[in-house]
């Protein structure tokens, strides 16, 4: 009997997939890695081959440069890879452009890494597709029964509505640089915003990257080289750090804004000064997660880099194997660059 120890299990340099000889998400170089997607936590650079989906690969040579790798290996959804009679299969997760699941299956048992993932739609991403597996290694980052994040349109609802009732203030969105900023301005989109939006210059190669892959962000606009006071009733996207920085103090007594999923929690905007709270999450919210599980019927749980406990004791409620992996090096929020460095970021 084959125990999933002996396919997957954690190490220090991240979950090592022994007969294959390979890492997924690996928090340092290896020879071998399968990426799930861009964020600066869970794809790093050095290793001496990886293999992830084309947009994730692309995302990692805006960010890193050409040389992220020695060896790279494109792999649509849907396709198998085959290494030392390992099967590698990518599937969407749902979290950002390119985003995947790895499902890796070996002598008839199969175990499906999600990276980072969510359920509800997204326009600027392939939804998360469920596939049957043995083992389900699930991230917690909002694993408490205490996150229950709203519907987006409300939350993109109440900036327009802030826009109406604050024409002469420029407001000022915090959104991490890979995935959440792009998807506030689709939505924005979508709810009627068709004037430019302004981008701090952090957020452009990312952004084309996005239009190339053929996601419509509408007009765009640097939001810099303005006189003081500018920018009264637009709307401006930044990273975060930079909303809170003096970057921020030339537009017209700006409404600052933070679209992620830490903002349901008051004391953290309060912490940020944030005066707009968006809950805008890329990450799955306990009910989320809880269907994904009841959904999927694994055999076993393995929950890792979050808040485990709560998912542990949802397993335990419902008659389910869980267990906490405890992988190190994963943050908790996602991807933020203050400027063009591509370090590390995590958001909400």
């Amino acid at each position: 009997m084959i125990r999933p120890e002996d396919l997957l299990h954690p190490t220090v340099a991240g979950l090592y997939c022994s007969p294959g000889d390979f890492y997924v998400d690996p928090v340092r170089p290896v020879d071998r890695a399968v990426i799930t997607h861009g964020h600066a936590d869970h794809a790093r650079v050095g290793h001496g081959a990886v293999l992830a989906t084309p947009q994730t690969l692309a995302i990692m040579e805006e960010r890193y440069g050409e040389n992220f790798t020695e060896r790279r290996q494109a792999s649509a959804y849907g396709e198998t890879a085959s290494h030392n009679g390992v099967e590698i299969r990518l599937i969407p997760a749902g979290h950002v452009l390119g985003s995947a699941q790895a499902v890796i299956s070996w002598q008839g048992l199969t175990m499906t890494v999600s990276g980072d993932y969510k359920r509800r739609r997204d326009p600027t991403c392939v939804p998360f597709e469920p596939a049957p597996c043995h083992v389900f290694i699930s991230e917690a980052t909002f694993g408490l029964p205490v996150f229950t994040h709203p519907p987006d349109a409300e939350e993109i609802g109440r900036l327009v509505q802030s826009l109406g009732q604050f024409p002469h203030r420029a407001h000022l969105v915090g959104a991490y640089a890979l995935g959440k900023a792009q998807r506030v301005i689709r939505l924005l989109r979508e709810a009627g915003w068709d004037r430019p939006i302004y981008v701090h210059g952090a957020m452009e190669r990312l952004n084309r990257l996005y239009q190339r892959e053929g996601i419509d962000l509408g007009p765009l606009l640097p939001a810099s080289g303005l006189g003081k006071d500018a920018l009264g009733g637009e709307v401006v996207v930044a990273p975060p750090s930079a909303i809170q920085d003096r970057w921020a103090r030339r537009f017209a007594d700006p409404v600052t804004a933070f679209a992620s999923g830490w903002m349901g929690v008051r004391a953290r905007a309060r912490q940020r000064g944030v005066e707009l709270p968006l809950i805008i999450s890329d990450h799955a919210d306990w009910t989320e997660l809880t269907d994904t599980f009841t959904e999927l019927a694994a055999d076993e749980y393995w929950i890792t880099h979050g808040r485990e406990e709560g998912l542990l004791r949802w397993c335990e409620i419902n008659g389910r194997k869980g267990r906490a992996l405890r992988l190190v090096g994963y943050d908790e929020e996602d991807d933020e660059a203050a400027g063009s460095d591509p370090g590390p970021e995590k958001a909400g």
